[in-house]
């Protein structure tokens, strides 16, 4: 594609998809223009960097749409001081949504190739505020407490080691059920230490590798 219609691309993601889906707050719009979305996504797709919908990565992974990365970029409010938990990296697209806001984001990625990959494009974009881990995630990361937390891909259960990690005052997105049937989540954590969930929509995103799963009768 030429210059211009990238660009023109880029324009019409922003009205048809995003904007049409309740996303308006003026910081997150510039940051779509700013932040390349085609320099992230696998050469094969790049014609489609910017259509509705999901991108394959590869082990049955895939890129959240545009208007869902926009609208959860916008529902976690990052602020540049911001310390963020990212489980799954993929691409590396959101990590750098994430970074771009000024955050520092530690980005934990089950793959070792696609976490190689993500890396090495964020230094590349000039994302030094960032930090890509490999491992599992799934049911939480570490021993850091964060202002906010992401979860990429569904859990049918949204482990409690998630809330235990964040700061008084801290959010979390997840998208938690089981196909056809998911919410997406948003958690805060109040300044007593209580975490309060309100589900915000409905999507289907495909789950973590390892995602913790809801207890099961046996007969």
């Amino acid at each position: 594609m030429s210059t211009f219609d990238v660009e023109r691309a880029r324009f019409n993601m922003v009205e048809q998809q995003i904007r049409t889906w309740d996303v308006l707050d003026p910081q997150v719009l510039e940051l779509l223009f700013t932040v390349k979305r085609e320099e992230f996504v696998p050469a094969a797709y790049r014609s489609l960097a910017f259509a509705d919908l999901e991108i394959p990565l590869g082990g049955g992974q895939r890129m959240w749409t545009p208007k869902l990365e926009a609208r959860v970029l916008q529902v976690l409010a990052v602020k540049p001081d911001d310390h963020v938990l990212e489980i799954g990296t993929g691409s590396g697209y959101f990590t750098a949504l994430l970074a771009a806001r000024g955050a520092r984001v530690t980005s934990v990625e089950l793959d070792a190739g696609r976490a190689a990959a993500a890396r090495a494009i964020l230094v590349r974009h000039g994302f030094e505020r960032v930090r890509v881990e490999v491992g599992d995630g799934a049911r939480g990361f570490g021993h850091d407490a964060y202002d906010a937390i992401v979860l990429t891909g569904s859990t049918p259960v949204l482990p409690d080691a998630f809330a235990a990690q964040l700061v008084p005052g801290g959010r979390l997105f997840a998208i938690v059920g089981d196909a056809p049937v998911m919410a997406a989540r948003l958690v805060r954590r109040s300044v007593a230490g209580a975490p309060v969930a309100t589900n915000l929509f409905e999507t289907v995103v495909p789950p973590l590798v390892n995602a913790a799963q809801p207890a099961r009768f046996t007969f």
